[in-house]
């Protein structure tokens, strides 16, 4: 029993580290975010708006994987709401070039394990899961299809 205890301890201290680090990109998210609110979409030219939401969108997604991380579902859902909404609202494509890039940059694996691993072992309501199953059927749809685009069936 005495071994036990320095590994359940050594456990939750990496456990605590996790979170701090979360909260850490949680910090550095917002932050981004706030700043991209200051570039009105209108004064500017159209390959800095579309550099914007890109960046914009994949801050977006790696705040909601913070979030579930560390257990803020209402948090997560609301950014998973603004990415599908912003994101597929267009309708230009944009949205899933973003992704194809996160793929190819292994960007959006991180995204979507974090995505898995919340809808499969927590107890959400509803309408998280809903937004979230949305999301991650996304992040698969576009796995898959670069994937067979990049020949690795």
């Amino acid at each position: 029993m005495a071994d036990r205890r320095p590994e359940k301890a050594c456990e939750q201290a990496c456990e605590s580290l996790k979170q701090q680090d979360y909260e850490v990109a949680v910090k550095h998210c917002t932050e981004a975010l706030l700043s991209l609110s200051q570039y009105p979409p209108a004064h500017l030219p159209e390959p800095c708006q579309a550099q914007i939401d890109r960046i914009k969108i994949e801050t977006l997604l790696y705040r909601i994987a913070s979030f579930l991380q560390l257990k803020k579902y209402g948090q997560a859902d609301e950014d998973c709401r603004h990415v599908l909404g912003e994101g597929l609202a267009k309708g230009d494509g944009s949205f899933r070039a973003v992704l194809c890039c996160m793929h190819l940059k292994g960007k959006l694996q991180i995204v979507s394990n974090v995505l898995s691993k919340s809808l499969m072992g927590e107890s959400l309501n509803g309408m998280v899961t809903k937004d979230l199953t949305r999301l991650k059927t996304l992040l698969a749809e576009t796995e898959v299809i670069m994937s067979i685009l990049l020949g690795k069936q």
